[in-house]
């Protein structure tokens, strides 16, 4: 089996190109992998096209990389979420460039890309500003529209707990776009609360299987205490 786990943040993020696109994990701030974020900042790639839940609030993390003026274009479902000051003030400027997306459809755009389907029909933006150009059609008498998958270059994924092998488990919400977002990316990089060792991990307790991931980077996680229990180790005591 590969060790996939390297050394710092600047070693997983090793090789991304600007122009990339790059999936960021998290809903608001949970689950969002903050200290690759900030890697990709030090790391230098530019003219980055970013698909996330929403466009980051205050100014750390992935609003953080928006005001750094690396990001070209993002595409998301809340762009004006509480705190996201960066965002307006970019866009109101003419500096990014934006495209919104309902939120389950782009959950289901990327695992759509994931599961290696290319596009599907759905409902949702029917009738609205957001089905403009693109294909409809009427399934038992309802009109349905076209979405395409949204595959990436690169997910940056934060994971509870991983072992060296790419194997993930996530933390209750921490769970969110992380997952479906780790299966469609070329690289998927995953920022570790935790590492495991290899074979201690409840099978039955993952996620994301080692075959989506190709770097894993540890974190670790202060906010939560180390003796803290996840839904998955309770359930493993229990068994």
């Amino acid at each position: 089996m590969i060790n996939k786990q390297v050394r710092n943040v600047a070693e997983a993020l090793d090789g991304i190109r600007d122009g990339s696109v790059v999936m960021v994990g998290g809903f608001g701030s949970v689950g969002q992998p903050d200290a690759i974020i900030e890697g990709l900042i030090e790391q230098g790639a530019r003219d980055l096209t970013i698909i996330a839940n929403n466009a980051g609030a205050g100014r750390a993390g992935l609003a953080r990389l928006l005001d750094a003026g690396r990001v070209r274009r993002i595409i998301c479902s809340y762009p004006r979420s509480a705190g996201s000051v960066v965002f307006e003030s970019l866009f109101q400027a003419g500096k990014l460039e934006l495209e919104i997306v309902p939120q389950g459809t782009l959950a289901e755009r990327i695992r759509a890309a994931g599961a290696g389907i290319p596009a599907f029909y759905t409902p949702t933006t029917v009738g609205t500003v957001l089905a403009n150009g693109k294909e409809q059609r009427e399934f038992n008498g309802r009109v349905h529209v076209l979405e395409e998958a949204l595959p990436a270059d690169v997910a940056l994924v934060q994971a509870w707990s991983a072992d060296r092998f790419g194997n993930c488990i996530y933390r209750e919400s921490g769970r969110n776009f992380n997952a479906i977002m780790a299966t469609a990316a070329r690289l998927t990089v995953v920022q570790a609360c935790h590492i495991a060792e290899a074979g201690t991990l409840d099978p039955e307790a993952i996620v994301t299987p080692g075959l989506f991931v190709q770097r894993i980077v540890h974190v670790p996680d202060t906010s939560f205490s180390e003796n803290t229990e996840t839904s998955a180790d309770k359930g493993k005591q229990a068994a």
